[in-house]
């Protein structure tokens, strides 16, 4: 077998088998392999794309790249959500401590920011002393005992798939829904939860801009999923505009606090607890109305918030935070983004918004990038509200005031002011199961 002939093959638009898929991705972490030659085979599958059994083989081949997680010994209660990624997308904040304080177990990798979009580890390691880095006894035990327990992605899971990652963002070949779907869930597979919740996002702040390919990717992903026994549900949501009013890392822990004492804006509060009452309901084995029922009286009674204040001291965090919400807001200089003119604010342009954020300091262009945990924005008007001149719409927050004019003018391009108000924006496009 050579791997000639395997470019050859696909860029035919042949299928490949699965021992062709093994080789490849066995022959590469060996090193047989050269990176311009995997380079190339995923340009021809960009361009030719995959058919199911191919795209679930090579899932399954990454998957048997590196180590697992076993949580066996959760049984039918654990379960993991996934986002393919947004700006002011803090819902794995809110919905951990609303599933684990229902009986639910949420033990969670997640990763960091890159670009225009946040990382949940870079915002739980804005909270002092927060710790995303635990062995594996460690973070079953806090998945049996406390219910919810987020780290940073380590040890050896999927390697094959970080070293493809590598190539595709340097070769423009990650726009392929098969190469997503096999790297998303090749990772969510390894965590090893029972059951899967994804949301895709859709919109200029996401990777899917069309509605279209949202779902065909969730229904990839979920194809996957059921192929390894896992049950999997999908939300495709709208991420046109920013979710929430914070953007930024410390800002959006301050953000997730308020939804969780019942105080949170609304866009942002309903995704959350559509995606607890389907991560609920598979893991409870109950219907959707009950699983929202539960979601919803676990924030007003109190639960989900103590569920947080949990996971905080579990791994090491400072937990006067909770009660002291103001420590979170913003670094030590600021910058009032003012309306300049009357009117309804019409687009929030999600993209840039995030670029923004990272301008300020709160994101990555790349990996080894240092970030500022306390820099970002916060909205004080978004979407459909009326302003006048001069009204603030955004606080924006920098430890450099160098850093505020590149900021806003890139909200000067993200923002559109409308005499006429605009129609209520989509939030939730589909629920696939």
């Amino acid at each position: 077998m050579r791997i000639y002939d395997i470019i050859t093959k696909k860029r035919y638009g042949a299928q490949l088998s699965g021992e062709e898929i093994d080789f490849v991705i066995n022959g590469y972490m060996r090193g047989d392999i050269a990176d311009y030659q995997i380079s190339s085979l995923l340009m021809a599958i960009c361009i030719n794309s995959m058919s199911e059994s191919e795209t679930n083989h090579l899932t399954k081949a990454m998957l048997n790249s590196g180590d697992t997680v076993d949580l066996s010994s959760l049984g039918d209660l654990s379960v993991d959500k996934h986002s393919t990624g947004g700006v002011g997308d803090k819902t794995t904040l809110i919905v951990a401590p609303i599933v684990a304080s229902c009986g639910g177990r949420v033990a969670k990798m997640s990763g960091r920011g890159l670009g225009f979009t946040g990382g949940t580890i870079d915002k739980l390691e804005a909270i002092d002393g927060f710790k995303t880095v635990l062995d594996q006894k460690e973070f079953l035990a806090q998945a049996k005992d406390v219910g919810a327990v987020v780290i940073a992605q380590s040890g050896n899971l999927v390697p094959a798939d970080k070293k493809l990652y590598a190539l595709r963002d340097v070769t423009a070949t990650v726009e392929s829904i098969p190469l997503i779907a096999s790297s998303i869930m090749s990772k969510k597979l390894a965590s090893g939860a029972k059951s899967i919740v994804l949301d895709v996002k859709v919109g200029r702040g996401a990777f899917m801009k069309t509605e279209d390919d949202a779902k065909k990717l969730a229904l990839a992903m979920i194809k996957i999923g059921r192929s390894f026994d896992r049950g999997v549900t999908a939300l495709i949501t709208n991420m046109d505009i920013p979710l929430g009013y914070c953007v930024g890392n410390s800002l959006e822990i301050y953000e997730a606090i308020s939804v969780l004492k019942g105080q949170g804006e609304k866009r942002l509060t309903t995704v959350a607890l559509e995606l607890s009452a389907s991560m609920l309901s598979m893991a409870l084995k109950i219907d959707i109305e009950e699983a929202t029922k539960m979601a919803q009286e676990s924030i007003s009674s109190g639960r989900a918030l103590e569920k947080l204040q949990q996971m905080i001291y579990a791994q090491g965090g400072r937990l006067d935070i909770i009660n002291n919400q103001d420590s979170l807001l913003g670094d030590k200089h600021t910058y009032e983004y003012r309306a300049t003119g009357d009117g309804y604010i019409a687009s929030v342009n999600a993209e840039r918004v995030g670029t923004c954020s990272m301008l300020l300091g709160a994101g990555r262009v790349k990996k080894e990038d240092k970030i500022n945990h306390r820099a970002g924005l916060f909205f004080k008007k978004s979407y459909g509200d009326y302003v006048k001149r001069g009204d603030t719409i955004a606080t924006l927050y920098a430890n450099d005031i160098s850093l505020f004019y590149g900021a806003a003018k890139m909200l000067d391009e993200a923002i559109l002011i409308s005499e006429e108000k605009p129609s209520d924006n989509i939030l939730i496009y589909d629920i696939i199961k």
